[in-house]
């Protein structure tokens, strides 16, 4: 008797991308010692059109753990997110998630439930100062080991370590922390979404770089520059550094299309209306452009008899029909005397519902600066405790504007902070009563003891960002009385609800075998195990979840029917056939949570009989 089993663990990313190569490239696939492999020097080949003798030197970037941290990235994890009702605003409800947890883990957890399916991605990393911390993801040592290595010992197994600017891997520690983040967080973006990474001076420059390999050179869309400082620091040294930058990358810059920003007064005052036109005011452009086309380039004479040929190794933009159908149209300009050099006429009647084209510089009064943020989450605390550098919601509404996000689109931030993201959705969405959702993920750093925060209850990071959460919500319920989401889930990371002889039984001898009478650990409760189950079958946690009871068993409904779940015990033939009629897509089971074998194969028999569409599996 056979009957599949959930893995319960990410993708074996690595499988993945040798099934990619060689589906590209059969002749490259071979075999080795270890079983499949890739004949690199044939790839090599494949991928040059001169003959390929040996290592040649390539425009790349390098650094000391770089293949270490390929390695990271494609590692599978069985570490699962545990449910956290007491946290969380009307579970069962809400689409909007708030993870508490290490971010590499859990964008692992995430890559079968949301690829493809996130349509921005905002992130404020460690901006690698020399005195701030990064993650040590050593994939060569345990646990225990790393957390000794770095002193960061506590119940979070937190793995922040520091990293002055005197370590041997300054910049290597921090490419090492972000890529294999960045290679992750690119596979969970539609193909018309996009990213932004907020950075200073410090890495800047390896972070553009970082970008252009992860996601593409050609997928580059800006690199912003904010104004973050309210008042410039007359004690600099040299320069006062008034300003941060934020990378802008598409996951396809050929689907994606920005969001235009409102019109503001200022913009509008810019037109004006010097030949009383009827249609109002306008503003002139050049109608020269670089790109040389030899049947736009023509003389053009003005009301004034000059006659103007357009600017060296330029062209005309319009063709000779297309100049003289706006000339007759009185849509071009020759200036009060007639007689400057041709230029078109752009009327602010017809731009109003097109929205203006974003710049690269970003100034405080549009959007804010540092100071406005730190006040917010101030003010929202009531005064009691606070967050270092958290971004305005001003800045973080301007992004969300450019992402151009579909009414229902998903945003995630993994390196949430005091929750700024999330606020700036709810935001947005309290303005045109939208349904875009938010995840949230960030490590339960602890406050320090001699903080604001932890002197007014907050122990560390998470417990900040959730109670902010919880304030802007009623804040922006009040405000606006949109009908909106303002509730969140909690999950928080943990090891596999699994046993570890679930995912490893041939280490065990058939003896101790029978030690582990069940494969879930005793202090799992079903909630967990519906989570990993989601997860595993690759099932949005922002799916609806209820509860009820079929033939007096407890089960979970998701989505309706596209998962039904019971980790009761003692089922039968009986429940089978009432779980028939509701015809769900997918059940799970406990693997012994029947009442015998015999029982087992008759549950999976009849509902192959009576709902054949139902695909069946047990943990």
């Amino acid at each position: 008797m056979s009957i599949d089993k959930l893995d319960l663990q990410s993708p074996d990313l690595v499988n993945a991308n040798f099934q990619k190569l060689a589906e590209l490239f059969p002749n490259c696939a071979t075999e080795s010692t270890d079983g499949k492999a890739i004949d690199f020097d044939l790839l090599k080949q494949e991928l040059n059109h001169a003959v390929v003798d040996g290592n040649k030197e390539r425009y790349r970037l390098e650094w000391p753990g770089k293949k270490e941290a390929i390695v990271t990235a494609n590692l599978p994890t069985n570490k699962t997110l545990r449910p956290v009702r007491e946290d969380s605003v009307d579970f069962d409800n809400t689409e909007n998630l708030y993870i508490e947890g290490d971010n590499l883990e859990v964008l692992k957890l995430l890559q079968e439930s949301y690829l493809g399916k996130v349509k921005m991605i905002y992130i404020d990393p460690p901006y690698n100062t020399g005195k701030d911390f990064v993650y040590k993801d050593n994939f060569a040592r345990d646990a225990q080991e790393e957390l000794k290595e770095s002193g960061q010992k506590d119940e979070y197994n937190q793995r922040l370590v520091a990293n002055p600017e005197t370590s041997g891997r300054y910049h290597s520690d921090w490419l090492s922390m972000m890529y294999p983040r960045l290679k992750l967080a690119r596979n969970l973006l539609k193909d018309d979404g996009v990213i932004f990474i907020s950075i200073d001076d410090n890495e800047v420059h390896n972070l553009r770089k970082l970008c252009d390999e992860v996601f593409g050179e050609s997928n580059f869309i800006s690199s912003f520059i904010w104004q973050r400082a309210f008042s410039p620091k007359n004690d600099a040294r040299f320069v006062s550094n008034s300003h941060d930058f934020i990378l802008m990358y598409s996951k396809s810059i050929s689907d994606f299309k920005i969001g235009r920003l409102p019109r503001t007064e200022e913009a509008n005052a810019r037109y004006s209306n010097p030949d009383n036109d009827p249609r109002g005011d306008w503003m002139s452009s050049d109608i020269s452009v670089k790109t040389y086309n030899r049947e736009n380039d023509y003389p053009i004479t003005t009301p004034s008899g000059r006659v103007v040929e357009p600017p060296a190794a330029r062209c005309w933009s319009l063709s000779k029909n297309a100049f003289f159908e706006r000339l007759q149209d009185n849509r071009i300009w020759f200036g009060p005397n007639g007689d400057n050099t041709p230029r078109i006429k752009r009327f602010l009647s017809e731009l109003r519902n097109e929205g203006m084209v974003p710049t690269s510089i970003l100034l405080h009064k549009e959007v804010g600066h540092s100071q406005e943020g730190a006040q917010e989450v101030v003010k929202l605390l009531e005064g009691k405790g606070g967050f270092d550098g958290p971004k305005p919601i001003r800045l973080l509404c301007h992004l969300i504007t450019l992402a151009n996000l579909e009414n229902d689109s998903i945003v995630l931030d993994f390196f949430s902070g005091s929750g700024s993201t999330a606020q700036a959705v709810m935001q947005m969405n309290g303005i045109d009563s939208g349904i875009r959702k938010y995840i949230m993920v960030q490590l339960p750093e602890s406050t320090e003891e001699n903080s604001e925060s932890y002197k007014a209850g907050y122990k560390n990071i998470c417990e900040i960002g959730k109670e902010r959460i919880r304030r802007a919500a009623k804040k922006i319920k009040d405000e606006t009385n949109a009908d909106i989401d303002y509730s969140f889930r909690v999950y928080r990371l943990d090891e596999s609800n699994m046993q570890d002889v679930y995912y490893n039984p041939q280490d065990y001898k058939q003896g101790s075998l029978d030690l582990f009478a069940d494969n879930v650990k005793p202090d799992r409760t079903p909630d967990d195990l519906l989570a990993q189950v989601m997860l595993d079958w690759g099932l949005p946690l922002s799916y609806k979840i209820e509860r009820g009871k079929i033939a007096g068993k407890d089960v979970f409904k998701v989505a309706q029917d596209s998962l039904l779940a019971c980790f009761d015990k003692g089922l039968d033939e009986a429940f089978a056939k009432e779980i028939a009629k509701e015809k769900p897509l997918r059940v799970v089971f406990r693997d012994n949570g029947f009442v015998n074998d015999t029982a087992k194969e008759n549950v999976k028999q009849l509902l192959k009989q009576l709902s054949p569409e139902t695909e069946m599996k047990v943990i």
